[in-house]
């Protein structure tokens, strides 16, 4: 059979106006052929190979429903189970071919690409190593799709309020927005309804307002309708995190700004080779200017004010100036609060820092408050170290008491120290003892077990009767071909026992 160049340049050299006996000669080929080939030049003859592999379509479709799809497992059982030495490439061309995997929805709506047109919003989440723990944080991320500029924040919890903290964030960065902001159906912004169906909530409808632009919603399982914005979640995984150390969210967040605004603005795009920063200063007379002065979203808290003059918020106390002792409003904002009384301002705090809880915090340039609040949280240690010192049994009591899931540590310890501050050592002990044979947890089981032995005295308990008549009754002898108990449990005592002697 003729190879395909030759009767390209057969072709080509009759078309060139030399005759058919000077091709053939100087392409070494019959006469006959070139005629051929030079009367009908598309028709070429059917090539079969002599090693085509022939599969069954069922076969096929049954392996599919099998691996669940996965075309890489498809290959595998069809090589190592089956001995069908098929290609890869073959094997998803016979796939498509049969319409198999491709009952998904259809492909989302495409919308040209022009300068001042959206912007796009998400939030992803992500495990990132803090100080040597790791975290479990959301990354929320605005795009500008025309020059790809991002802005990049991460937060421990992401509600409305955050979200409209950090759209004010973003926006007042760059000084410009869109007209369309697109996001999925998250009910931070959505109400009711799915895509084009969809109804904003009022509040974020109105605080789109104040900035210029409106949100829309994609269509249910449409997320490529702001490829730009999960794309850029893929290169804060491969590209942000990897590498980096983080000692504190602060500090995450200030390497974040950089690498979104700064870092990345100023890297080429890979394929057009744009320079998002660039494409920026281009687009913005294309973007809405966001009005100067606008106030950023704030949260108003109404607070009870102690006879020390602190206020309670977000897990810390904060001092109010002044002599007075009525209710004050606390305006929160994104990283400080404000604390007005009638509708004067007292004073303005920075927000305490992530993980910082049960603190007295003063205003700096203030004398500092002569007194202290009574309502901070006392630590639990001293309470503990206290029962421990009791004696071992109490000791191992509290370490099976406190391991179990669901248990408030706290609150077990102070109710136990309670107990033990009501009743003689010697009994507590005791009741520890006893309340850890039976392996009890409930502290109204155990002030009944404490009573117990304060009725009884100084005598050892006895161990719980049970009927001499147990075996015969109907639900024991139904109980007995049942699953055998698992009293291990129990033997752990009995070693417990003998190792104290």
């Amino acid at each position: 059979m003729l190879a395909p160049e030759k009767r390209k340049a057969i072709l080509l050299l009759h078309q060139e106006g030399m005759s058919m006996r000077e091709i053939a000669r100087r392409l070494k080929v019959g006469r006959n052929i070139v005629r051929s080939i030079v009367t009908a030049p598309d028709s070429l003859p059917p090539v079969v190979r002599k090693d085509k592999i022939e599969i069954d379509a069922a076969l096929i479709g049954k392996l599919y429903i099998e691996c669940n799809g996965w075309v890489q497992r498809i290959h595998e059982k069809l090589i190592e189970e089956i001995k069908t030495p098929i290609g890869y490439s073959t094997l998803t061309r016979m796939i498509r071919e049969l319409g198999l995997g491709q009952e998904k929805t259809e492909r989302c709506q495409r919308v040209a690409d022009q300068p001042g047109g959206e912007m796009q919003h998400d939030t992803s989440l992500y495990k990132v190593k803090i100080g040597g723990e790791s975290i479990r944080l959301i990354g929320s991320l605005l795009y500008l799709r025309y020059c790809k500029m991002r802005y990049l924040k991460f937060y421990r919890v992401f509600n409305r309020f955050n979200m409209q903290c950090f759209f004010h964030e973003a926006l007042s960065h760059w000084d410009y927005c869109a007209s369309l902001c697109v996001i999925d159906n998250t009910n931070l912004a959505r109400h009711s309804g799915t895509g084009k169906r969809a109804l904003i909530v009022p509040e974020m409808e109105q605080f789109a307002r104040r900035y210029g632009f409106e949100f829309i919603c994609h269509e249910v399982g449409h997320a490529n309708r702001k490829a730009g914005n999960e794309r850029s979640f893929y290169t804060v995984e491969t590209n942000f995190l990897p590498g980096r150390t983080f000692s504190t969210i602060e500090d995450l967040n200030q390497q974040a700004l950089e690498w979104s605004t700064v870092k990345m603005a100023h890297r080429p795009v890979s394929k057009s080779g744009l320079i998002p920063a660039k494409a920026f200063e281009y687009e913005q007379p294309y973007l809405i200017k966001i009005a100067p002065g606008l106030e950023p979203p704030y949260r108003q808290h109404i607070r009870a004010t102690d006879q020390y003059g602190y206020a309670a918020f977000n897990s810390n106390y904060y001092w109010v100036p002044g002599k007075g002792r009525t209710d004050v409003m606390v305006l929160e904002y994104a990283d400080y609060l404000k604390i007005y009384r009638n509708r004067a301002l007292l004073v303005e705090y920075k927000l305490a820092a992530v993980g910082v809880r049960n603190q007295l915090i003063s205003p700096e340039g203030f004398q500092a408050p002569p007194y202290r609040s009574t309502a901070r949280k006392k630590s639990i240690d001293w309470e503990e170290n206290k029962l421990r010192a009791m004696g071992t049994d109490v000791d191992a009591y509290l370490n099976f008491v406190l391991q179990g899931k669901g248990v408030s540590r706290n609150r077990l310890l102070r109710q136990l120290f309670s107990l033990s501050q009501k009743l003689a050592p010697s009994i507590f002990v005791a009741t520890s003892k006893r309340a850890l044979k039976y392996r009890i947890s409930d502290i109204e089981t155990i002030a009944r077990i404490s009573l117990l032995y304060l009725n009884e005295g100084a005598r050892e308990l006895p161990y719980a009767n049970w009927a001499e008549d147990l075996e015969s009754r109907e639900a024991y002898q139904q109980g007995r071909v049942a699953d055998e108990v698992d009293l291990s449990t129990y033997d752990w005592w009995e070693r417990i026992e003998e190792e104290n002697g």
